[in-house]
């Protein structure tokens, strides 16, 4: 009993030095991420080394472990789980203060250039929407190939910085026994290296060939629009600049549907029809495109109670309706998270939250939710049948081969900062995604992806996330026939996968809900479908 009382002791004194740091930290991020300058970088910076100072406290983490060693899980399953995400919390910032300034400074001054940057097409200043218009719509080659290549000069401005931030962070980690900062970041958040990697190679046996033959579909059609053999196309021909999506024109064209729609009125009406209500967040989110913002979208949680925020950068377009439904996915779980729950479990794992996020994210290309919620008319849905059912398909072969790049990239990164990475780069791309790298380049295309440098070690978690989305999406399509407009649906989604938070780890959350572990088995089934 005396241990116990201790231990509640400890976890009530933490929690109280904590929660006030990690507000301060993401309101300043916020502001950092909307309106990019110098003082608010500062402000990042300050309560950022605030909270890391605060974790960093080795009296503290001492304290944990001594109190974890003595408390069974049994006696009391609640504590226990406070103390250990207590730990996996702490372990990462136990290392000297000056390397622990280093890391907040290098990384708020790469998101602050990501935020401020934008391309340079024959002396025009273009963002990253402008980029992805060209690629969408422009027919000549050298037009898109200017347009990709604006899209990576953000890797040439940032990419000594990333390297030295992958250097400091496998000091940290080798610091505190881990072999690079891959392993410590993968074990500090409940993933098992040798069981994410098989988990990788499934997805790769069950997406390789289907990939390898919906490529060659693609690219037949992208030669004859381009007038080019398919031995010529390049990573321009393809409409993302990562080949993270399926190209629009060689699939089925929705943004016609979505021009000078209102998606902040979409995706209101489609929480709504699950009994989720999202415009107080809406109310709080910044959602338009302008300079100095941050280009690309997340959600956040400023204290783990009612402060939900979304930064998006919306146009009226296709991609956008999804990423919408995606962002405000991860607001419904941090909104719905059991408020009475402690505070240190009022969050979640990012594969589970990811996962979420991606279910509603498919509903974009989903028959029932363009009827509902675009009005497209049911002649037209039955037309667009077929090529929607394709067209999902398509998507989950290109996303999870592009996360196949990503993970093993920084499995590589880590390993050797110092190594070529540029090759290696491409060399991960033709492997996985079949494209061809472009003659003679020799730049760090790699560190235009802004994950590398401010996500880092996170990528695995969509790929993940997307076989909990396609898992979630059986569940709830057994049980209630679907998602779009069904209130039961909701209901299940909050008492059964949001509320619980971070009181149980992800995979027993993900073993309760749906019936069975997490498998690659659902992503298998989608695509012989």
């Amino acid at each position: 009993m005396a241990h116990s009382t201790a231990a509640r002791h400890l976890v009530a004194e933490l929690t109280s030095r904590l929660q006030p740091l990690e507000r301060a930290a993401y309101a300043a991020w916020w502001d950092a991420s909307t309106h990019a300058s110098q003082s608010n970088d500062r402000r990042r910076v300050e309560a950022e080394l605030a909270l890391t100072t605060a974790l960093a406290d080795p009296d503290a983490f001492a304290a944990i472990n001594a109190t974890l060693a003595e408390n069974r899980l049994e006696a009391d399953p609640m504590l226990h789980r406070q103390l250990t995400l207590l730990r996996d919390h702490f372990a990462p910032h136990q290392i000297d203060a000056t390397l622990r300034e280093q890391l907040v400074e290098l990384g708020t001054e790469v998101d602050s250039t990501f935020s401020a940057f934008r391309g340079d097409i024959d002396g025009r200043r273009v963002d990253d929407n402008d980029i992805a218009e060209i690629l969408r719509t422009a027919d000549d080659s050298a037009e898109r190939r200017a347009a990709w290549e604006a899209s990576k000069q953000v890797g040439a401005e940032v990419a000594d910085r990333v390297r030295e931030l992958a250097r400091l962070r496998n000091r940290v980690a080798r610091q505190l026994g881990y072999r690079d900062h891959f392993e410590m970041a993968l074990a500090t958040s409940e993933l098992d290296e040798e069981r994410l990697f098989a988990t990788l190679d499934e997805v790769d046996r069950a997406t390789a060939a289907p990939f390898e033959q919906w490529k060659l579909g693609v690219d037949t059609q992208l030669a004859t629009r381009f007038a080019c053999s398919v031995d010529e196309l390049r990573p321009w021909h393809y409409d993302n600049p990562f080949f993270q999506f399926p190209p629009a024109g060689a699939s089925v064209d929705l943004d016609p549907y979505f021009a000078d729609r209102d998606l902040d009125d979409l995706t209101i009406r489609t929480f709504e029809g699950v009994a989720l209500d999202i415009r107080p967040v809406v109310a709080r989110s910044d959602l338009r495109p302008r300079d100095g913002k941050n280009q690309h979208a997340f959600c956040v949680s400023i204290d783990r109670t009612d402060d939900v925020r979304v930064l998006c950068n919306n146009v009226s377009n296709h991609q956008w309706a999804e990423t919408m439904l995606h962002e405000f996915g991860h607001a419904v779980y941090d909104c719905e998270t059991d408020r009475t729950l402690p505070w240190l479990l009022r969050t979640m794992h990012p594969l589970s939250t990811e996962g979420v996020a991606m279910m509603f994210g498919h509903l974009s290309n989903h028959p029932e939710w363009l009827g509902a919620a675009v009005g497209v008319s049911n002649d037209e849905l039955t037309a667009l049948g077929p090529r929607l059912d394709a067209v999902f398909k398509a998507g989950l072969l290109t996303f999870g081969r592009w996360v196949l790049v990503m993970t093993n990239f920084e499995r590589a990164l880590y390993a050797n900062p110092e190594a070529d990475l540029n090759t290696t780069w491409w060399d991960l791309v033709e492997r996985f995604q079949l494209l061809h790298r472009p003659d003679g380049r020799d730049a760090p295309d790699w560190a235009a992806k802004i994950h590398v440098a401010s996500a880092p070690v996170y990528y695995q978690n969509y790929l993940l996330g997307e076989l909990v989305a396609l898992q979630l999406r059986d569940t709830i399509t057994t049980r209630f026939g679907g998602l779009v407009g069904r209130p039961e649906a909701g209901r299940f989604l909050v008492d059964e996968f949001f509320r619980p938070g971070a009181s149980i780890r992800w995979d027993d959350l993900i073993h309760q809900a749906t019936g069975h572990p997490l498998t690659a088995r659902h992503l298998a089934d989608a695509l012989a479908e």
